[in-house]
Parts: C-alpha cells; structure tokens; sequence
C-alpha cells in the first residue's frame, strides 16, 4: 500500500496534506527524486539522493536533516510499504510561506517521501516498442534553469506529454530550442546505428539520469562502442534502434518516431540486451 512520510510523520495516500501556502504547490519551488524498489531493495538510493541534495542546493534550498538520515528514512518506507516492487518519490519543498514570491518568507522546507506503486506502459509495448511523435514544446533553455536541477516545474514536459496523448501517441520525443534531440517527456533517449550506440550530453541541456548512467555503464562494459554526442531526429529516423531509458520507464524500446519505422519497427536486439542487463543488475 501507498506509505507516506510527511515532516515526521507517517500517513497514507487519504491523511498525507500539504498547506495551501507551501510554495511547492504555489510555485513549483522545490525538488524531488525517483527511485525504483526492486525485491524490496532500494536501487541506487545514493546516488539518488546525492542528485536531490545537489538540486536543492542549486536553488538555495536546505534540506532540513542530514542525506543519511533521509536515505533511513526511504529505506524504513519502503519496508512498511510492504511492496517488494515500488517506486519512491522524495520531494522537497521551499516550505510554508505567504504569497508572495519571497523564499525568507518560508521558514521551514518540506520533506516528503511517497511510497507506492508505478506502471508507465503496459507489458506489451516493452515488447513491441513505443509509438512516438515530436513535441512542438521544447525543453526548457539550459540557462533559464540549469537541467542538472530535478525541479517541481515539470510544466514544458507535460505540455508536451499532453500533444502526444492528443496524437495517439505512446510518448514524445522534446527537442531543445535549436531543434537538436534532447529526451522524452520524462526519459533519456538513446540511438543505435550499425551497432554503435549514441545519446545527448548532459551539456546539450538534458537531465543527466541516474538510470541513464547505468544504461551507459553497461553498454560500455558489454562492448558496445557508447558515444555522448549531439544528436538529431535524422539520427532517429535512418536508425537501426532507438530506446528511452528512466527509473519508471527502465529501458523500452522506440519503434517508431514521427510515423516513420525505426529499423525493424520492434525493439531491436541491442536494446533487448541492455534491456536484460538492466533487468539483471536490478533484480541480481
């Protein structure tokens, strides 16, 4: 069942509340992290942690109690969740405050960590690939806010999210403001041509996902030539494969983008071997 931890305290999905006057509600003014929970083990908690602690510093944020006592605090929710597979949702918030835009005006952040279950797509679209299309909503502009910053603001995604559902699609493909390939609504994207396998840098604006740190790792130690490079949707069009990678999404395959088939039009088996990597790192 869904378990919450709320400034202290223990809720579910019906009692957990927020104040109308918290700012992450007023203004999209904090943090959060995903993680996911395999066999009742938490994957990569420190990792992700370290990334929220980052992004709240990045806002002249404090997170209000020291990282180890917060990953204590994941790991004693997940287990009274009660759920072997989960995913966990850590947020902080600038806190309580007035209406205007003030951050001093907040006395105290926020923490929240949310346990519960998640299903992006269903299983046979891992086996068959993602129909995507193009968003016309671009991601934000790096210097605006810088992307290694995992904010409350998740509005141009879900605009985007919102023209693919309007398109019939499964998921949307954002590009940055000079139209290069920067990831899904809520995935890092990674291309494969003649066996060499590449995806954007984090300078070309992405968020640099924890899930797309591994991806990159095993491709690496199983061989494959990985390459961080700009990309763009001609790259994805005249590809042999093409797959998203995130913590909800884990590795799922794109198989067609923008009407046009990629490769085979089915998940290729360079993805299906990172996508059973991934599944055994996971699950080992």
């Amino acid at each position: 069942m869904a378990t919450i931890w709320l400034d202290g305290e223990w809720h579910d999905r019906d009692t957990a509340k927020i104040s109308v006057y918290d700012h992450g509600l007023l203004y999209g003014d904090g943090v959060f992290e995903g993680i996911r929970v395999y066999a009742g083990k938490v994957f990569r908690l420190a990792e992700h942690v370290e990334r929220l602690y980052d992004s709240a510093r990045a806002l002249w944020l404090e997170v209000p109690l020291p990282r180890e006592e917060l990953a204590g605090i994941i790991e004693e929710a997940v287990g009274r969740s009660g759920l072997a597979e989960a995913y966990v949702r850590p947020i902080v918030t600038r806190g309580v405050g007035d209406l205007g835009l003030d951050p001093r005006k907040c006395v105290r952040p926020s923490v929240i960590v949310i346990v519960d279950a998640i299903r992006m797509w269903p299983a046979e679209l891992y086996d068959r690939g993602l129909n995507v299309v193009t968003a016309a909503t671009p991601i934000p502009h790096r210097e605006s806010l810088s992307p290694r910053v995992k904010s409350l603001n998740y509005l141009a995604h879900i605009l985007a999210r919102i023209e693919g559902i309007n398109a019939g699609a499964d998921e949307v493909l954002m590009l940055d403001s000079a139209g290069h390939v920067a990831e899904g609504s809520g995935e890092n994207v990674f291309v494969v041509r003649d066996r060499i396998i590449r995806t954007p840098p984090p300078y070309a604006g992405i968020l640099r996902g924890v899930t797309r740190d591994v991806v990159i790792d095993l491709a690496r130690a199983a061989g494959y030539d990985l390459r961080e490079e700009i990309i763009n949707r001609y790259d994805l069009y005249t590809a042999d494969e093409a797959f998203f990678s995130g913590t909800a999404a884990e590795v799922v395959a794109i198989r067609a983008l923008d009407g046009r088939s990629i490769g085979q039009g089915r998940r290729g088996p360079v993805t299906e071997d990172l996508a059973e990597r991934y599944r055994a790192l996971t699950r080992g």
